[in-house]
């Protein structure tokens, strides 16, 4: 594969994401919710489909979250075949294209119900099949566009800001699913049409289809001079399993990930909980807005320094900031919102490093296996590291948030625990700083840029 040069090619690859994440939220999110009209008390017919609940609940509870386990175990086989396909185009363009296109079809008839009756089966079993299709379609786009981190670029710090550029996306559709859905809802255009305005967004995942020139893969891929072999679903996931830095990196990554998904999970319920005076859309965007700048603190860090140093600053910064936030149960409450909003932006110094560091890392560590070993794993990677995360999310938001906020507790109240609810996050958060002292030397040291390369970069630039 061709490698990328210049920053503005690298700023636009990192951006290629953006669009179709945000489709994800919408559909995984809005519209699935907008098929019942349960639980809504304002602006109902904005958020849901026709104002009445379309779907059989019962049945869709149970296919929902069989197609949520397919999602998560789908990743593995799927990065094999992008990793492993043949064609006269490469690898990477066809497998981007195989999963777009039927999940833009899948996206659009999803805002199309068969029948306009309540409780209809035949919308159940369709919107189950749709969302099949769609995060399959998914999966096999953004492991085969993850995949080229390794291959793309041919040094870690190009790789790191390419990463960079890809966390601060993930904040814009954060922010734009937080803010901008909200409010076309609340000037009453309905969910079926906000889905529609932001799906010209996708169109950013067509940048790695002009950028990516790779060449025809029938007869083989080859990195520099080391033929690849085409290797099974099996193989290619042993392969990824015996780099035992990978597997330690995937515990640290789980361990981390509990923190991170119980703070996005139950923040809000937190704050319900410590009285009046909080408003959570200004302390949401004193988290997530200034996560460009932080980051560029962070890349200052990484460089200077290393990868565990600068994991380490994320951690503990986080732990401090969400610790932190207990004070909003003891000050007054003209001071809650003050405290909330400072705290919250401890946590932005951490919270896009968080997204970024899950990119550099399998992507650095696929790219030094591409050079030295005769097998491609490079989607596999992501596609290992997706399923630890997905199963650390779940456990974050189904088993531990559920615990903390119904043990002992009532209908009425929430469990005396939740009042501890931010040292909850911070504790997981502190036992993956500890675990960061035992990371391999190799992967300790990535990131860090020695002075005289750092003068060349900057004689170049």
């Amino acid at each position: 594969m061709k490698k990328l040069t210049k920053r503005w090619q690298m700023l636009l690859y990192g951006c290629s994401g953006l669009g179709l994440n945000m489709l994800n939220v919408i559909l995984g999110t809005h519209l699935c919710n907008g098929l019942i009209t349960d639980g809504f008390d304002a602006n109902i017919q904005s958020w849901t489909y026709e104002n009445r609940t379309l779907i059989v609940v019962g049945v869709w509870m149970v296919l929902s979250m069989i197609i949520k386990i397919f999602d998560g175990l789908v990743d593995i086989p799927l990065s094999t075949f992008t990793d492993n396909l043949r064609t006269r185009w490469g690898r990477r363009r066809p497998a981007i294209l195989m999963g777009y296109i039927p999940l833009l079809i899948a996206y659009v008839l999803f805002l199309f119900p068969l029948q306009h009756a309540e409780f209809s089966l035949l919308n159940t079993v369709w919107f189950v099949i749709l969302l099949g299709i769609f995060y399959s379609g998914y999966t096999l786009t953004m492991v085969s566009y993850y995949a080229t981190f390794a291959e793309i670029v041919d040094n870690e710090q190009d790789r790191n800001f390419i990463s960079t550029v890809k966390s601060i996306c993930d904040v814009v559709y954060f922010s734009l699913n937080f803010a901008l859905v909200p409010l076309f809802v609340g000037f009453g255009v309905n969910i079926r049409v906000v889905a529609l305005i932001f799906m010209p967004l996708a169109l950013t995942m067509l940048i790695p289809l002009f950028l990516i020139k790779e060449k025809s893969t029938l007869d083989g891929v080859s990195e520099g001079e080391i033929e690849q072999q085409r290797v099974s679903f099996i193989t290619s996931l042993k392969f990824a399993f015996k780099n035992k830095q990978f597997v330690y990196w995937l515990c640290i990554v789980a361990v981390m990930n509990l923190g991170l998904q119980l703070f996005l999970g139950g923040i809000s319920v937190f704050f319900s909980n410590v009285g009046e005076g909080l408003n959570m859309t200004f302390v949401m965007a004193s988290a997530f807005a200034p996560v460009p700048f932080t980051l560029l603190l962070y890349n200052k860090i990484l460089k200077k320094k290393c990868l565990r140093f600068a994991f380490q600053y994320i951690l503990l910064t986080f732990s401090v900031g969400i610790s932190l936030m207990m004070l909003c149960h003891v000050v007054p409450t003209a001071l809650k919102m003050p405290v909330a909003i400072a705290c919250a932006l401890i946590v932005s110094f951490s919270i896009g490093a968080f997204f970024s560091i899950t990119y550099t890392v399998p992507a650095q560590l696929a790219s030094d296996e591409n050079k030295k070993g005769e097998v491609c794993a490079s989607s596999m990677y992501f596609a290992v590291q997706g399923l630890f995360e997905a199963v650390s999310a779940s456990l974050a938001t189904q088993v531990v948030l559920v615990a903390i906020r119904t043990l002992g507790g009532t209908e009425l109240t929430a469990g005396p625990l939740m009042a501890f609810f931010p040292f909850f996050v911070a504790g997981f958060c502190m036992i993956a700083f500890v675990m960061t002292f035992f990371l391999s030397n190799r992967m300790s040291k990535m990131g860090k840029v020695e002075p005289d390369v750092e003068k060349e970069e900057s004689a170049v630039a």
